[in-house]
């Protein structure tokens, strides 16, 4: 279980097509770090930081959702908010 659970975001992995739920900020954490398409850029090294400040609780799980959601749109990658 994860200890910082938030709402789903639906993005496009590595493998065209494919989609992953993420709804955690450790797994988002986890994607930034593993799978995401283009390592680079101010959304995804602001998005980086910000979920792992969350995960030490010095930012908010919502400040790390929202940062993992920017960084997203801005890789072309964000599918969905939500089930």
């Amino acid at each position: 279980m994860h200890k910082h659970p938030f709402e789903s975001v639906t993005v496009e992995t590595k493998k065209a097509g494919q989609l992953r739920n993420i709804t955690s900020v450790e797994e988002a954490a986890e994607f930034l770090l593993y799978d995401w398409p283009k390592r680079e850029g101010p959304t995804y090294l602001a998005a980086q930081q910000t979920c792992l400040d969350a995960l030490q609780e010095e930012r908010s799980v919502n400040e790390a959702r929202e940062a993992f959601i920017t960084a997203a749109k801005a890789a072309y990658i964000f599918i969905k908010e939500g089930r």
